[in-house]
């Protein structure tokens, strides 16, 4: 079993640790091998000049090796499966490689490539690589729990129920592999200490008949657990994180739409949870609007919105939005849910659909009066044209993954009823996308404010310059938000923690400089967005009076460099007391 480091100096600090494997152990521990950086005096104090090669090579070669091994292998599931490998052996050497190359991996590491080898998981799998836990097992949940858990100071959980994984819905228990990505980039751009994060996937079935057809597939084949089973199942886990782990922060990941608002207003007050499909989407989302309105000149509140998706994703930027509205501009809730107009399969979302809207969506429902004089298709629905023609947006989100939905037609009455018109096409992957931003940025004659969910060229301005379209990559903003929690020990992640983080990561926007530039910053300086984000909500935790620890606000930037976990190697002394 893993024991907490036993080190001279904190690890941010002086890297000296005292290390009780030694041999084969310490060369199969990913957490303490070093490979051919073991140092003469190390490979003798730990018996490993034998089991190496003579040469010692410093942390820059062995980048240097692992990314030409890397480069040779061409399609990017290939190369999603080395770094895996790499990740289980070197953990030091992964996230270096990772932080030399970060615009060029994080793709491979996570969205889109992480998509591939989920859903091939079972076919893939060579060995274990989180906590799984499963509904046929949970009368031993508590055990499984600790035997993992037991002596390590946790400060992250991921944990998934694989319902919702990437857009590509219900991938059982492979969804481990979104929860041990996630975790990777929590470590990755914020600096989270990867011996202190856990992945999880919470087995409760698969409703995927693929998978439950598979021969191979590894997880529990049973339909998938709902109603009240299901319930008592993720409260059972939550509890055990509560208990053991109360300074924790508990990220869900990729649930279905009909359980991750409600569980995340379900144990919001009781612990720090965060939903990044809902709270993530919705705070970088929001970054964004802050930096086009900031472009403007003008404030949220002022804004008519049109949201077209209104899944968790839409429904969480609406949300968040609306909150940063009541803050920033101190306007009541029933005024600021005035401002949205949202839209799903139904069209409009308007009071006459009745059943067909979903409870959760019942603040935004717009009363039919509004719409009697409004042309309806021939299911009685109000399109997105009509919309735009009646109430004439300024900003237009697309999550819907309707490839095209934004025409030319549409872009071009939003352009003549207002002069900046923030058009955000956010669905992935980019073949879904609502528009391209090029046509976008066409059709309104390079007056729009852009902002896409995948990464997309720049766009021809009229006078030949390029105008750099902004991603809403969620992990320029969700790291550092989790680590601003963790950071201070807040018991709750707040919507003003959210708020104060977008707020921060608006105020990076190289657009405020040059309106022609980018809404946010490339993702080449995630590590010190994220950075700049977790000192924001640390703050602002401090602000709100719930932050856990003994140190003052004005010492959060030094206390924050201290605690990243950074990749390098430390200096190894032999110690049968200390950390395995």
């Amino acid at each position: 079993m893993q024991s907490v480091a036993k080190t001279l100096f904190p690890m941010s600090s002086e890297k000296i640790f005292r290390v009780a494997l030694r041999g084969d152990g310490l060369l199969h521990s990913p957490r303490w091998n070093k490979g051919t950086s073991f140092t003469e005096k190390e490979r003798k104090a730990f018996v490993l000049t034998g089991r190496l090669p003579s040469r010692v090579n410093t942390l820059d070669e062995q980048c240097e090796r692992a990314y030409a091994q890397l480069q040779s292998r061409n399609a990017p599931i290939r190369k999603n499966s080395f770094l895996r490998s790499l990740k289980e052996q070197n953990w030091v050497l992964y996230y270096s490689l990772l932080s030399r190359h970060i615009k060029e991996l994080t793709p491979i590491v996570y969205t889109p490539t992480e998509g591939d080898a989920i859903a091939n998981y079972s076919h893939l799998f060579r060995r274990s690589e989180g906590m799984y836990l499963t509904f046929s097992h949970q009368e031993t949940m508590e055990e499984d729990f600790l035997e993992q858990t037991r002596g390590r100071d946790i400060d992250l959980i991921v944990c998934t129920d694989s319902e919702a994984i990437l857009g590509i819905g219900d991938q059982g228990v492979g969804g481990i592999g979104i929860t041990t990505a996630k975790s990777a980039l929590y470590t990755l751009l914020a600096g989270i200490n990867p011996f202190k994060a856990l992945s999880v996937v919470l087995d409760v079935g698969t409703n995927n008949q693929g998978l439950l057809d598979d021969p191979l597939y590894v997880g529990w084949q049973n339909p998938r657990i709902r109603g009240e089973a299901y319930d008592k199942f993720i409260d059972k886990f939550v509890q055990l994180v509560r208990k053991y782990h109360p300074h924790c922060l508990l990220h869900f990941e990729d649930f279905g739409v009909t359980n991750a608002q409600r569980l995340l207003e379900c144990y919001r007050d009781e612990h720090s949870v965060f939903n990044d499909d809902i709270q993530g989407t919705g705070a970088v989302t929001l970054a964004a609007l802050m930096a086009a309105v900031g472009v403007t000149k003008s404030k949220l509140a002022d804004q008519r919105y049109v949201i077209y998706g209104a899944g968790s994703a839409g429904l969480g930027i609406t949300r968040q939005v609306r909150d940063a509205i009541m803050s920033t501009d101190g306007i009541s809730r029933e005024d600021a849910n005035k401002k949205f107009y949202l839209m799903d399969r139904y069209g409009l979302i308007k009071a006459s659909l009745g059943d067909k809207t979903r409870p959760s969506l019942s603040e935004f429902v717009r009363p039919d009066d509004e719409w009697e004089d409004v042309p309806t298709n021939d299911k009685g629905e109000v399109e997105l044209l009509e919309v735009v023609k009646k109430i004439r947006p300024t900003v237009l989100i697309g999550c819907s993954t309707h490839s095209g939905a934004f025409t030319e037609n549409v872009v071009k009455t939003m352009a003549a009823g207002c002069d900046r018109p923030i058009i955000f096409p956010l669905s992935n992957p980019s073949r879904l996308v609502e528009v391209d931003p090029k046509h976008a940025n066409d059709w309104t004659k390079g007056k729009a404010l852009l902002a896409t969910g995948s990464p997309f060229p720049p766009a021809k301005m009229l006078g030949g310059q390029e105008y750099v379209i902004a991603e809403c990559n969620n992990a320029l903003i969700y790291p550092g938000l989790g680590f601003g929690s963790v950071l201070c020990q807040s018991r709750r992640m707040r919507d003003s923690m959210i708020i104060a983080g977008a707020q921060r990561l608006a105020s990076l926007s190289p657009a405020l400089k040059d309106p022609d530039n980018a809404l946010l910053p490339d993702f080449n300086d995630a590590p010190e967005v994220n950075f700049e984000v977790a000192i924001a909500v640390a703050e602002q935790a401090f602000d709100d009076g719930i932050a856990g620890v003994s140190w003052k606000k004005e010492d959060t930037r030094e206390k924050a460099k201290e605690r990243q976990w950074q990749p390098v190697y430390g200096t190894y002394e032999y110690d049968e007391g200390g950390a395995q």
